[in-house]
């Protein structure tokens, strides 16, 4: 056996409500005034969830303002008062407080980023990587691939089920590649292990709970070829009976969930968060652009995985390093060197040319929403602009 393993996490989890929250707080400010500027982290304990960082923005919102954002928020994500959960078992909206330490930012920071020219300087140093390898349809890594289609499916029957489930969901996925030149080669023999553990009211029995997620499990559509119930080890709530769940029984924090937003594990992640932060803080422009020249190599058929590292200095436009890594995939005629050479060449990777490229200055509900971003992982879903593929015949001209 080879094995590899990717977690993730449902909206409702407490680091994800800290995510969405502060990233509907990005989408509020960002559609009232594109050129806002944002990094706002939020902390959410038990009753309480406090928002602090620094906005610059003509938006400007009062502190009930916020507060009404905030319950929107997580109402949306499940935590809606439902009855069938106490408030002793889990959070209700109309208990929670909210306090709101909010400054501007920096003008040092300002001065480098909005600059006289037009041209958009990086809004942070820091180092990003972009990740793809042709183990599933859209170019992303099994593992997480198999997780997060599960979290969705019992996510999704929980919101349907109120009385049934909570929302505050975690799924595991193991794969078994067998020898690592399979892994290596992108080549997943089986799903070794599964586990979900989710939330379920007072009343209901954990062989109840275990029958209903052992059939969403089933009814997920995990690949035949692949997932064989009875050559699959499945742990559900391993722990037994898990009814008190919510940001009531664990804190959450913007930021922390990064490997389950990104590549499950499989590539090395860049320096800072995506939620809070503004599309001029590269560690979220650079992350998307990085995964979409990542993807077209991929995709493009020039190797099996690739990560691309990207880095900038805080105030300058250009990156300070691009750099490509096919991990001895790539195609004979090709190496790294050339495909490093070939994007410095063709892709300015500019906060504005990536911001005009993927419309980063305009989410809405026909496009994107970046809190729908932060409760569905960063990348990896083929509707988002960054996800697109409409570089190929470039690439293939190499």
């Amino acid at each position: 056996m080879y094995l590899f393993t990717s977690e993730v996490v449902s909206p409702g989890h407490p680091d994800k409500c800290a995510d969405i929250i502060a990233d509907s707080i990005v989408d509020r400010l960002i559609i009232g005034d594109a050129k806002s500027r944002v990094a706002s982290e939020v902390f959410v304990a038990g009753k309480h969830v406090v928002i602090g960082g620094e906005v610059t923005s003509s938006t400007k919102l009062s502190s009930q303002e916020y507060t009404t954002l905030v319950k929107e928020a997580l109402a949306k994500i499940g935590y809606d008062g439902n009855p069938s959960f106490t408030r002793a078992e889990c959070l209700h909206p109309d208990e929670v407080e909210v306090q709101v330490l909010l400054n501007e930012q920096s003008p040092d920071i300002n001065q480098g980023v909005d600059q006289e020219d037009g041209e958009t300087g990086a809004g942070d140093q820091g180092i990003m990587f972009g990740y793809a390898d042709c183990e599933t349809q859209n170019y992303m890594p099994s593992a997480i691939t198999y997780a997060r289609m599960l979290m969705e499916k019992v996510y999704a029957y929980a919101k349907a089920n109120p009385h049934e489930l909570g929302v505050d969901i975690k799924t595991q996925v193991t794969m078994d590649y067998g020898v690592k030149d399979n892994f290596e080669s992108c080549k997943p023999q089986k799903i070794h292990t599964i586990v979900v553990s989710a939330p379920c009211v007072a009343d209901m029995s954990i062989e109840t709970v275990r029958e209903l997620i052992q059939g969403l499990i089933n009814d997920t559509g995990l690949p035949s070829e692949l997932y064989n119930k009875e050559d699959c080890i499945i742990h559900i709530n391993p722990t037994g009976k898990y009814v008190s769940h919510s940001p009531l029984h664990d804190s959450g924090l913007t930021g922390r969930k990064l490997i389950v937003d990104s590549f499950g594990g499989y590539a090395p992640i860049g320096g800072g968060a995506q939620s809070s932060k503004d599309y001029t803080k590269v560690d979220r422009s650079g992350l998307y652009v990085a995964r979409y020249i990542a993807k077209h190599v991929v995709a493009s058929g020039l190797a099996k995985k690739c990560v691309v590292q990207l880095s900038y200095a805080i105030g300058v436009a250009r990156p300070t390093s691009v750099a490509v890594d096919t991990y001895g995939t790539v195609v004979d005629g090709l190496d790294d060197d050339k495909l490093s050479t070939f994007v410095m060449e063709n892709f300015p990777l500019t906060p504005n040319w990536i911001t005009k490229k993927f419309a980063l200055d305009k989410p809405s509900k026909d496009t994107f929403l970046y809190a729908d971003v932060a409760s569905r992982g960063q990348v990896g879903q083929s509707d988002y602009p960054w996800e697109q593929l409409d570089s190929l015949e470039l690439f293939k001209s190499l």
